[in-house]
């Protein structure tokens, strides 16, 4: 373990409380902390990943009913708060009704667009599936909005070794034709623990940068 990642580590395993969900921007917390903001599509491990990192087994609710997350949930990160982890309304969702849709996505939007606290995303993208058009939408919304991001594959511990470079490749492949697509990709289990460390370390990084 590097030294950031000491770091990293020793902060996640201290405090980090929910904070609030927020349906509409006028329930957002006061801009007082840096931000990261979690998104990806629904089931894609989000909530399991945000467990992971934090080293917490239930920080963020698991759910088999992809689209649960239908709000801005905020996690406050130290004592006193360093930053804030920001769990984003899950995309892609065909199930729910367009009016429903339609209000996530303007939620997003405008977060997205107005949030000045905000340091960097992480756009997380199943390393089974590899990047979807949704994601697409989601990236380009981003690039939009100069938010800078970091792409991370997901579920990695599911495909064989081979299957996951040629999803590795692809993935950072197209990442470079994003402008506000950070250049390092990656790779994580949250069952196997693959990759979080780095990616902890880097969460703080982009936290206090």
């Amino acid at each position: 373990m590097t030294d950031e990642e000491e770091q990293a580590a020793k902060l996640f395993s201290g405090r980090v409380e929910f904070l609030l969900s927020a349906p509409q921007l006028k329930f957002l917390p006061e801009p007082i902390a840096p931000e990261i903001a979690f998104c990806g599509r629904s089931n894609v491990g989000k909530s399991s990943l945000l467990n992971a990192l934090t080293g917490r087994k239930a920080l963020a609710r698991t759910s088999v009913t992809p689209g649960r997350t239908q709000e801005l949930n905020f996690f406050e990160v130290g004592e006193p708060t360093q930053f804030r982890l920001v769990d984003m309304p899950g995309y892609g969702f065909a199930k729910a009704p367009p009016k429903v849709v339609e209000n996530w996505k303007r939620l997003v939007r405008d977060y997205l667009r107005g949030r000045a606290v905000l340091k960097r995303a992480l756009v997380l993208v199943d390393a089974r599936h590899g990047l979807k058009d949704v994601d697409r939408e989601m990236m380009k919304l981003l690039d939009e909005a100069a938010v800078t991001y970091r792409v991370v594959l997901t579920k990695a511990d599911k495909l064989k070794a081979s299957e996951l470079e040629a999803v590795r490749a692809a993935t950072e492949t197209e990442a470079k034709t994003h402008a506000a697509a950070l250049p390092v990709l990656h790779v994580t289990s949250s069952e196997k623990k693959m990759g979080i460390d780095e990616l902890r370390a880097a969460v703080l990084a982009d936290a206090e940068g």
